[in-house]
């Protein structure tokens, strides 16, 4: 799987490595830092944690636009990154300037000062950075590669490694380092978030002129060329109606994905809250006590350790002509959700019966489904925008594609607004109270089984769209 890839690809592995370490080391210890620092409660806590996540992922489309038109890749790519670091350190701003409050009082709102204000300059930062960052890179990737060319699916499985990489070691190093029990700590881990985005941005730079070349040798990611015929109006650029229906497919399966992601983003926030509150962290041959924040590793772990297996699997069945399609993919990505949200309603039946807590590997088993399911969906999502998109909108379709994640973010942090808390009234959904800690993860178990449900039913006819890609 690795053998034959340009150069230019392990560049861009190890530039999101650094930036997904930024990312996912800040997101393993935000929504703990509004609990502890900021002194939010969990349902205001998980709406500005849902809101901030989906505009992460809804200024991609604003980037990918701005990149198409005007800036190119890699100066959208190298503005993203120096705006996410400064917001990086924004947080560690805001945390320096906690003190801790005499008072034993939970708020369900902001209150403005500058503890607050940096705050939330920092979480703005982050999201405009992310805006110019995050689809440019993802996009990179494809150009790298001739059009058909059959290792542009490992290709960005590669390159999800590097994500999954930062990932993996982002909640250990800066979970360790702010999550410590001490609110006031939280400042290390939000500026060793902001030194890995300066690492990872320098990496690009040093290497962009050297290594982002096609397989002709021509740069890619530069400022874009616009064409025009001898009136000096530009050629007619309008989508054919192949095209159209390719996009259509993006769109579609782009929806599909909110469910997935709905339901995986509770990792940042219940599942946290979980993790914090009601599972057994304390290693007593040791005398430590595990950061909630850790169990963020389980998941970016598993990718490193089976996505080569994925890969080689879609490889494997290719070869003999019963690889699945991409809309079948998803479908199963959602169903091994369902079962991994599953497992934690059996093991939350325990807590509603009044157990203090659960054992911690039914977290991880859960965490090990979910990212069977992720590698059924994320880089083959990835991979299916660069094959159906128009040259001309690359980075737009991109920016869709992270689109539909903004408002699974978002409803991700509506639905966490439901985990119960006893010093908060009662949530309903749909009419439906939600008292106990099995009702509310079967939501998720619902949600995706009847997604994947229907995302089989029309399979055929998204194949149909697609035209002959796979």
């Amino acid at each position: 799987m690795f053998k034959q890839h340009p150069k230019g690809l392990y560049l861009l592995f190890t530039t999101e490595m650094w930036e997904r370490f930024s990312y996912y080391g800040m997101r393993a210890i935000l929504s703990l830092y509004m609990l502890k620092a900021l002194f939010y409660n969990t349902a205001f806590t998980s709406s500005v944690y849902g809101y901030y996540t989906g505009l992460v992922y809804l200024t991609p489309l604003i980037g990918g636009y701005i990149s198409d038109r005007y800036w190119g890749n890699r100066k959208s790519i190298i503005t993203g990154g120096i705006l996410m670091a400064l917001g990086q350190f924004a947080l560690a701003t805001s945390s320096y300037l906690y003190t801790p409050s005499s008072v034993a009082v939970v708020n369900s709102f902001f209150v403005f000062n500058y503890q607050t204000a940096f705050f939330l300059i920092g979480l703005f930062l982050l999201v405009m950075g992310n805006g110019f960052f995050k689809p440019n890179i993802s996009s990179m990737v494809g150009l790298l590669y001739q059009e058909g060319d059959d290792k542009r699916d490992s290709a960005f499985t590669i390159f999800y490694m590097g994500i999954n990489l930062g990932a993996l070691i982002a909640p250990i190093i800066i979970g360790g380092l702010g999550d410590t029990g001490n609110p006031a700590d939280f400042m290390y881990g939000f500026f060793a978030a902001g030194c890995g985005m300066i690492l990872g941005l320098t990496i690009f730079i040093l290497g962009r002129k050297k290594y982002l070349v096609d397989p002709d040798g021509n740069a890619v990611g530069e400022k874009p060329v616009h064409k025009y015929n001898k009136e000096g109006c530009k050629k007619d650029e309008s989508l054919t109606w192949i095209e159209k229906q390719r996009i259509m497919v993006i769109v579609i399966l782009a929806f599909f994905g909110i469910f997935f992601w709905t339901a995986f983003e509770q990792a940042g926030v219940s599942l946290t809250f979980l993790a914090e509150q009601h599972v057994d962290r304390v290693v007593t041959s040791i005398n430590f006590i595990i950061p909630a924040s850790w169990f963020q590793s389980v998941n970016p772990l598993a990718i490193l350790l089976f996505a080569p297996f994925f890969a080689g699997l879609w490889l494997y069945l290719k070869d003999r002509g019963r690889e699945p399609s991409i809309p079948l993919k998803m479908a199963a990505g959602l169903c091994l959700l369902s079962v991994g949200f599953m497992i934690l309603v059996f093991a939350s039946k325990t807590l509603d019966a009044g157990a203090a807590t659960i054992s911690p590997l039914w977290l991880v088993g859960a965490y090990v489904l979910f990212t069977f399911g992720e590698l059924c969906i994320s880089p083959i999502g990835l991979s299916m925008v660069s094959k159906l998109s128009p040259a001309k909108f690359a980075c737009l379709m991109m920016g869709v594609w992270f689109l539909t994640s903004a408002f699974a973010n978002i409803l991700a942090g509506q639905l966490s607004t439901l985990y119960p808390d006893p010093s908060l009234p009662t949530p309903y959904l749909l009419g439906i109270p939600i008292t106990t800690f099995s009702s509310f993860f079967m939501i998720f178990v619902v949600m995706s089984i009847i997604a994947a449900i229907i995302l089989l039913v029309i399979r055929k006819r998204l194949e149909t769209m697609m035209h002959g890609i796979r």
